[in-house]
């Protein structure tokens, strides 16, 4: 029913969060530990690798599961991530049943949610944990969440969020960290027009959710076209929603009074992809992966291609990309990169593409348009010895003619996820060891990153640093 309301308003329920599997709780046994990756460069890697279910779209998803109010559903590809884990335990905080049946598939039942205030502690850890705001207020007339967390690459203003919520009839309070939104009418929201002065994913994705049980029709105009907004769109209208455009810069959403449960898969995950690709490219090697969705992947490809790459689809969803020889005098070729919203090239992959231009000939330039603070990864690299010089949101890169000669394996610690998957990648290529600290933000983003690395033939491994000390202490 529209403008479903609880009995009593924001009576918040604190359910223990539990994570989504037994490999999750050894290593949420672990969460104080000080975990590292030791990386030993020089080797080239060969084989198939598998790649995850998107973790962005699953997040957007299972947010989205709270418009759902009868019915559960079965969600098949979700990773196993320290960041599903903590969007499982936002969702229980506040009453849904949230089952792992094992292979990544997930059963969300959102139809007993007694509450309206999700844990501000797990909001806290997860920047899409703000995204069942949207879900909340549409659903039952109200909703208090607290500011978000996630990885500190850039402001990332909310304000999109709460100006688009307040086209479709909402009233906005911030107050102690949180925001309190309610319906003006008392009952739910109402359709509208808005548009979004950036096309932000969040932004976006929390709006869809929100005009998704909305009475009547809302359009929004300069929303993401990313594959991981198309998913979700494509998860609500499997649910009973009614959604136009998705993958367009215009959405045309006509509100439902109910959504019910579904079967959906979550799409594979095109950074991952990426990242694996750069893996081949950055240690001159080939490799093949899946499944993968080509379409969603044609930057990245036109850019590994225009280094000097060669990439191959052996099937539906198969890529082969093979760096083992290229016609650039024998290696590759660096190149100028700029973040954009998709279509443009995945502000994701920025830093893993960094690494790479470090080992490659020539001068490259990348420069970030989307985050204002995601260079963090640079200094690391520097201490790797690459030569990159910063000049405001653009980084200037001197390849090394020679790759052997490009890197030397040393200390450096991870400051974000992708920062961290790049520190990885700049390990496999150095000669000597590399010993990244830091590794939680890699969790967080990369399911068995290094166990599928090790897979393909890299020297990796992960070290607990209170095990090592409690070993020596028996010794």
């Amino acid at each position: 029913m529209k403008g479903e309301r609880l009995s009593s308003p924001l009576r918040l329920r604190r359910l223990p969060p539990r994570p989504i599997s037994a490999a999750s709780a050894d290593a949420a046994a672990n969460a104080d530990a000080d975990h590292r990756l030791v990386v030993s460069g020089g080797g080239r890697l060969a084989g198939h690798v598998g790649v995850s279910g998107s973790k962005n779209a699953a997040l957007a998803v299972l947010a989205g599961a709270l418009c759902c109010s009868s019915g559960a559903f079965a969600l098949r590809g979700v990773p196993d991530l320290s960041d599903t884990r903590t969007m499982a335990a936002v969702l229980r905080s506040l009453g849904a049943r949230v089952e792992e049946h094992g292979g990544g598939e997930v059963v969300v039942d959102a139809g007993a949610v007694t509450s309206v205030e999700p844990d501000s502690e797990a909001i806290g850890r997860i920047r899409a944990g703000f995204f069942v705001l949207g879900p909340l207020v549409a659903r039952f007339g109200e909703a208090e969440v607290a500011l978000p967390g996630g990885c500190r690459i850039g402001a990332r203003p909310i304000d999109l969020y709460l100006r688009g919520l307040a086209a479709l009839g909402a009233v906005v309070q911030l107050r102690h960290g949180k925001v309190r939104v309610e319906a003006a009418n008392g009952k739910g929201l109402v359709g509208g027009q808005f548009h979004l002065d950036y096309p932000s994913v969040g932004a976006t994705e929390t709006l869809m959710t929100a005009a998704s049980l909305a009475d009547g029709v809302t359009i929004l105009s300069n929303v993401a076209r990313e594959p991981e907004v198309a998913d979700l769109a494509k998860f609500l209208v499997t649910c009973g929603a009614q959604i136009e455009g998705a993958g367009t810069s215009t959405l045309v959403i006509n509100g439902k009074k109910r959504l019910h449960g579904a079967e959906f898969t979550i799409i594979p995950d095109r950074i991952e992809a990426g990242t694996l690709m750069v893996a081949a490219a950055i240690t001159r090697s080939c490799i093949s992966l899946s499944p993968v969705i080509p379409g969603h992947l044609t930057s990245i490809m036109d850019k590994l291609s225009a280094a000097g790459c060669k990439i191959i689809q052996k099937g539906r969803h198969i890529l082969e990309v093979s760096a083992l020889s290229s016609p650039n005098n024998g290696d590759l070729q660096g190149f100028y990169l700029k973040t954009l919203p998709y279509p443009g090239f995945p502000t994701d992959l920025q830093p893993q593409f960094m690494a790479l231009l470090t080992t490659c000939s020539g001068l490259s330039v990348v420069e970030e348009s989307v985050f204002e603070n995601r260079m963090h990864h640079v200094k690391e690299l520097q201490k790797l010895g690459a030569r990159i010089r910063l000049s405001g949101s653009s980084a200037f890169i001197q390849g090394k003619r020679h790759r052997s000669a490009a890197l030397s394996g040393c200390p450096v610690e991870a400051a974000d996820l992708r920062g961290g998957a790049a520190l990885v990648l700049a390990g496999m290529a150095v000669e000597g060891v590399t010993e990244i600290s830091g590794v939680s933000h890699i969790d967080r983003g990369y399911e068995n990153f290094e166990a599928k690395l090790l897979s393909l033939g890299a020297n990796i491994e992960r070290k607990v640093e209170h095990q090592q000390q409690l070993m020596t202490g028996i010794a």
